[in-house]
């Protein structure tokens, strides 16, 4: 199983991730954002404090997506240079 190594969250609510197999994907996690206690993440104050721990991605208060998942439901990315996605 692969593990999140780095995350940028995006204002678009995508996080980029790098994962320890050296692979660079972009989750969209739009579509969980409408599911239960993952519905506050749809404010980007709250979205954008996402971070690594035990191998995956978090958030405050105990919030996390399953390494799996965030693997399996990413796209490849073809580089491993960070996106320059435009904000506002």
């Amino acid at each position: 199983m692969e593990s999140v190594v780095r995350v940028i969250p995006h204002e678009n609510f995508t996080l980029e991730l790098w994962f320890d197999d050296g692979s660079h994907r972009l989750f969209d996690a739009r579509p969980y954002l409408e599911r239960g206690i993952f519905t506050r993440l749809k404010r980007w104050d709250e979205f954008r404090l996402a971070h690594v721990g035990l191998g995956t991605v978090c958030w405050p208060g105990g919030l996390d997506i399953a390494p799996e998942t965030l693997y399996d439901k990413s796209v490849p990315l073809a580089s491993g240079e960070p996106l320059n996605l435009a904000t506002g």
